[in-house]
């Protein structure tokens, strides 16, 4: 279920089936003109994925809003920021915590996240649209439901 009235309507009637949520970490920095570009480019192509992953596990997800972050800002504030998002989410019946990014930082510090840490490389590939990507992203796509899959047959 995305981030939708629809959909958290649906969701608010069947939250006893919905046990996982799916939170893109995406970095945001205006400030920084040599990266505008990447940022963006990451941004795409999280959206991209987690919207076809919302897809393939459609009645058992929510896919949240974005995190955003400022790319140089602390990563201790930034943590405690995400600590809250997921102690709230907590607060819902969701076992199930998965985070998806792009940046690499996030790899460094996935011991200390409360959910599971989904990193996926980043592509070089020109645009959004590009039909490599696309089918890159799908093959990506049925690799992580397999993965999300086999951490609710562990229950």
């Amino acid at each position: 279920m995305k981030w939708t009235k629809e959909d958290l309507q649906q969701y608010s009637e069947a939250k006893e089936y919905v046990d996982t949520a799916i939170i893109p970490l995406l970095p945001f920095q205006l400030s920084d003109d040599a990266n505008l570009e990447h940022n963006a480019f990451q941004r795409d192509m999280i959206t991209l994925f987690t919207r076809e992953l919302e897809k393939e596990l459609t009645g058992r997800v929510v896919l949240t809003p974005d995190f955003a972050y400022l790319a140089t800002a602390d990563k201790k504030t930034e943590m405690d920021r995400l600590h809250t998002w997921v102690s709230d989410i907590r607060s819902q019946p969701f076992s199930y915590i998965f985070f998806v990014t792009l940046d690499s930082d996030w790899k460094t510090r996935e011991e200390e996240l409360e959910g599971t840490l989904l990193w996926l490389q980043s592509a070089a590939f020109e645009s959004i649209k590009s039909n490599e990507l696309q089918s890159f992203m799908r093959s990506q796509v049925q690799e992580i439901t397999k993965l999300i899959r086999s951490y609710w047959k562990k229950v």
